[in-house]
């Protein structure tokens, strides 16, 4: 024993790495083992749902997953496999799997699905772009806004884990907790805005729109990436030395907030018989045509000239309010009297939120309206995360567009929010 201690003290540098590293390899030994308990723990929660008894008429619940194995730098397809693959195949689900191995492959795959009970988008926010758009969920057929979502965060961003989901620190029990809450059923209903250019076909986003220098910034820290933990402020910093002060011009036209109306209830009964659909085909044939909806007086809109830093147009997705009576989306209008210092430290605080409101700024409450940008404007869109060619454009918000899976923890809070 003597020998040992007398020779760990004469090599005392290399006694005090190999002590450094026996102890990062039992720490990261012992994550794997927590993160196992958690797969075992979640597969028995799901083992639940598949042993429950079912009609031998009544067919198995399909499931279509939209798996961008790209995501969080390449780890998607692994990350899917080890933790939410076997809670889906246990829970007795008929699970079909289709990777969008490129660009514009989601959007051609759901023109060839017919009949599928839900939908789970597994990857992070460029993976619901994907399945967003044309022509996506919201344009082949209305009986698809009424199919409910499920999101697997699997990406780098993943901004609507926020709004469904608890916040944890562990990925693993992250993406389990997600799954597990598709398979519990309970859902919120989900804004979107429609942004639609001149020229371009309608985009569409669950989190908002951001448009200025903030953003602009914030898209060039992996550019600075051999500085750490600073990188983030060293975009800022570095942006306030190039044409300051930032000034973005655009005149705005808004409409108020509508009136939201009572929520339809879903139709659960049989298809009519015959001669009821005879009846109303001959009845809708015969009776007079409806009329079209009138465009909306010039004197409702408002009219804005605005030179801002920064401007967002949000969902108010991030705070649910299932008993509103008013249906409308958050402009935000940044000042742009700010100093470079607080240019830097309001930039790293939009890392965390990019559509924080800072105090000092202007709120509209609208339910669409009209951006309009000076000619030869240069830059760029920010849409749900993805980028965009800046251009005048008009956002419309569909209110209670799609349902999504939220953890049913979640659902309660933002009732018990209702009632006190």
């Amino acid at each position: 024993m003597a020998k040992v201690l007398a020779a760990l003290r004469q090599h005392w540098k290399k006694s005090t790495f190999g002590a450094c590293l026996l102890g990062w390899g039992g720490h990261w030994l012992y994550g794997k083992h927590c993160d196992n308990l958690l797969r075992r723990a979640a597969c028995q929660e799901a083992q639940a749902f598949g042993n429950q008894l079912m009609p031998a008429t009544m067919p198995l619940k399909k499931a279509t997953v939209f798996l961008n194995p790209a995501a969080c730098k390449g780890n998607a397809g692994n990350l899917f496999e080890k933790n939410a693959a076997p809670i889906l195949h246990l829970s007795g689900l008929d699970v079909t799997v289709v990777k969008t191995d490129y660009e514009g492959q989601a959007k051609k795959l759901l023109e060839l699905m017919e009949n599928t009970d839900l939908i789970i988008i597994a990857g992070g926010d460029g993976t619901v772009q994907e399945v967003l758009q044309e022509p996506g969920l919201l344009r082949i057929t209305a009986a698809f806004s009424k199919i409910p979502i499920g999101f697997i965060p699997l990406g780098k961003t993943c901004t609507l884990s926020h709004t469904l989901y608890p916040e944890s620190r562990n990925q693993v029990q992250h993406i389990t907790n997600a799954t597990l809450a598709i398979l519990k059923g309970e859902t919120v209903p989900l804004d979107v805005l429609q942004i639609k250019g001149e020229k371009e076909q309608p985009v569409f986003a669950i989190s908002g729109l951001r448009w200025g220098s903030y953003r602009d910034a914030g898209v060039t820290a992996s550019k600075y990436w051999y500085l750490g933990p600073l990188k983030t402020k060293a975009a800022y910093f570095f942006s306030t030395l190039k044409g300051w002060p930032h000034k973005h011009q655009a005149a705005l036209r808004y409409l108020g907030p509508t009136e939201r109306p009572p929520e339809e209830l879903e139709e659960k009964s049989s298809r009519p018989p015959l001669y009821v659909r005879l009846y109303r085909r001959l009845r809708s044939y015969w009776s007079s045509p409806k009329a079209f909806p009138q465009e909306v007086a010039p004197k409702d809109w408002e009219e804005l000239k605005l030179s801002t830093i920064e401007l967002s147009i949000a969902t108010r997705n991030r705070q649910l309010d299932l008993t509103r009576t008013k249906d409308f989306m958050d402009i935000c209008i940044e000042a742009d009297t700010v100093s470079k210092g607080e240019f830097v430290l309001r930039g790293s605080q939009k890392m965390c939120d990019p559509l924080m409101c800072p105090e000092g700024s202007q709120r509209i409450q609208a339910s669409r309206c009209i951006l309009q940008l000076p000619e030869g404007t240069e830059g760029c869109f920010g849409i749900d995360n993805e980028e965009y060619e800046a251009m005048p454009v008009e956002v419309k918000l569909l209110p209670r567009k799609l349902r999504f899976f939220c953890d049913p923890k979640v659902r309660e809070q933002l009732l018990q929010a209702a009632v006190q």
